[in-house]
């Protein structure tokens, strides 16, 4: 399963241009599940991907035309499931197993830009994200196994000239997404991650004004948080097989102040909760097998008025918190 899209520009790529390589061609499964003012929305979702290859690619070839505001975006994802609760109840169980190898890849070769550029890519081999709004109360049982030999997102870029131009890539093994305010979020996350995740973003640019270039690599990951009510979260999270490892760098000539960030993730949590409504009730089991690596490069051919890099590798990493209302 391939989605590829492609601009080549021989002199002039007009004031803004836009590339993205999406969801709709490059994922092996999606579904979308929204209940607004009913009483309740239950249901059992299951996913699953064979061992095939779902790559997303996108490019620009431009390498001697000047273009202003500049946005491609490349994805790819094996299993995703959203949901949308408002004024109503939710109980639902997950189950997404994934077999595929997930590649985002892409990036391009400009001139001269003028405007901001951002070029981004983005692969996921499990994918759950949850938005509750008021007066939502909400149940949720994840199961996710990537089984895959690799999920990877890579993006490159070369610039004669670049002005604010972005290059990220960010690879996940699984994750999952959800918020809420009403009354009650209640996950219960099980992920399991066997893939070597890899995210690699570069970036050369001889005049450069401001350049960022950030990659992140994480085998789990979990965010679940609730503004005006309780939060219940019970997470385990392994992390096994072939390793986590993010790879970020930028060659310069002559500019001011790149910034090269790379980030590599066992497993990872995150919660959050108004600590006047409920405040939260915490269970977390993190197991992290395997080698954690990031890498972080900035080489300037010339002058650079101020450069900024960081690297961090971390097996498990949870931080919880809660919040008063308004703030």
């Amino acid at each position: 399963m391939t989605a590829d899209t492609r601009l080549n520009a021989a002199s002039n790529a007009g004031v803004a241009v836009n590339l993205a390589t999406t969801a709709t061609t490059a994922t092996g499964n999606t579904g979308d599940s929204n209940a607004a003012g009913a009483a309740a929305m239950t249901g059992v979702f299951t996913q699953n991907t064979g061992a095939v290859a779902i790559y997303g690619h996108s490019h620009i070839e431009a390498p001697n035309a000047t273009a202003g505001d500049v946005t491609s975006s490349t994805q790819a994802i094996g299993n995703s499931q959203g949901f949308g609760i408002s004024y109503a109840a939710s109980g639902v169980r997950v189950n997404q197993t994934n077999n595929a190898t997930v590649t985002a890849d892409g990036g391009g070769v400009i001139g001269e830009t003028t405007g901001s550029t951002v070029i981004a890519g983005a692969a996921a081999a499990n994918n759950v994200t949850n938005s509750g709004a008021l007066s939502a109360a909400e149940r949720m049982i994840v199961t996710q196994r990537n089984n895959a030999a690799l999920t990877q997102a890579s993006q490159f870029t070369a610039f004669g000239s670049s002005y604010l131009a972005t290059t990220s890539a960010t690879a996940t093994g699984n994750n999952i997404s959800a918020t809420n305010q009403g009354p009650l979020l209640d996950v219960t996350a099980d992920q399991n991650n066997q893939a070597y995740v890899r995210a690699q973003a570069e970036n050369s640019s001889y005049l450069y004004s401001a350049p960022q270039v950030s990659a992140y690599g994480v085998g789990n990951s979990v965010l679940a948080g609730d503004l005006n009510g309780q939060l219940v979260l019970d997470n385990a999270q392994v992390n096994d097989g072939g390793g986590i490892e993010s790879v970020a760098s930028f060659t310069g000539g002559q500019g001011y102040d790149p910034t090269v960030s790379s980030t590599a993730v066992g497993n990872a949590a995150t919660g959050y909760a108004c600590g006047d409504c409920g405040g939260m009730s915490i269970e977390s089991r993190q197991v992290n097998n395997v080698d954690v690596g990031a890498t972080s490069t900035t080489t300037i051919t010339g002058y650079a008025r101020r450069v900024n890099g960081v690297a961090t590798a971390v097996g498990n990493t949870a931080t919880y918190y809660v919040n008063r209302p308004g703030s």
